[in-house]
Formats: structure tokens, C-alpha cells, sequence
């Protein structure tokens, strides 16, 4: 016994139903891939509280950490007067500019991203964190 899902004559009619199905798939694939987190500088503000230990956004003045007033479009590793690791100047002299992707990234997993880094912070695990994390540093990156 054949079990058929369209069982519509018309020529085109299963074409059209394979066609709609397909796009109706396509579409919830696309709609919950990689879904974008709304940024909160506010909520990023308190996640950033994690990081205070090591780093500023008000001044150019390094702690254990550099500075990040103005850490978004900087190379990395290149941050004035920070003694930064071997591998941070490096991933810097290879081209690593601090944008949101990579930001993204390092945050998830710092040792994992730049292998060798100084920075003990194990990272951030949750992406809404992440992003407001980074709406948060883009506001002391003028």
C-alpha cells in the first residue's frame, strides 16, 4: 500500500505542495539560525561588573587588564603602556581588530580564541551576556 500526501490531479500540484513545503522549512530554519540577540548597554553595564577586577571603559589607564575605552576598531594587542602576552600581539600583527564578530567570539572562549592570552577570564557562556557586553563597550567606543 502507497501512502501519497497530495492527492490532488492538477498537474503541478505536488510541485507546488513540495515547493511550499520546502520554503516553509526554509524559512523556520532561517528565522531561529543564529538568531541576534538584542543589545542592552544597561544589562551589559551589570554583566560587565565580571570584568571590573581587570579592565576600565572611563580612562586609558590599564589595571591587570588594558583599558577598553575604545576597544571597538582597535588591533589587538596594541592597547598603549599594556604588557600584552606573545600570542595577543600576534593575533594583533595578523590582522585581529576588535569589531563585534570577534568580540563575540574571544568573549565565548578567550584561551580558545587567542591560545597563549594572559587573560584568566574563562568567558562568558551566555550569548545575551556577550551582546550586551559589547553594546555596553561600543557606548566607551566613540
Amino acid at each position: 500500500m502507497r501512502t501519497t500526501i497530495c492527492h490532488d490531479a492538477r498537474p503541478g500540484a505536488r510541485l507546488h505542495l513540495y515547493l511550499s513545503i520546502c520554503l516553509c522549512v526554509a524559512g523556520l530554519s532561517l528565522s531561529s539560525m543564529g538568531k541576534a540577540h538584542a543589545q542592552d548597554a544597561a544589562a551589559g553595564e551589570k554583566v560587565f561588573t565580571k570584568c571590573k577586577a581587570c579592565h576600565v571603559t572611563d580612562t586609558d589607564q590599564n589595571k591587570i587588564g588594558p583599558s577598553l575605552k575604545g576597544v571597538i576598531g582597535r588591533t589587538a594587542g596594541t592597547h598603549a603602556g599594556f604588557k600584552y602576552s606573545a600570542a595577543m600581539t600576534d593575533a594583533g600583527k595578523g590582522g585581529m581588530v576588535w569589531d563585534e564578530t570577534t568580540l563575540t567570539t574571544y568573549l565565548h572562549d578567550p584561551k580558545g580564541v587567542v591560545k597563549g592570552t594572559k587573560m584568566a577570564f574563562a568567558g562568558l557562556k551566555v550569548d545575551k551576556d556577550v551582546a550586551d557586553v559589547i553594546a555596553f563597550l561600543k557606548q566607551a567606543s566613540p
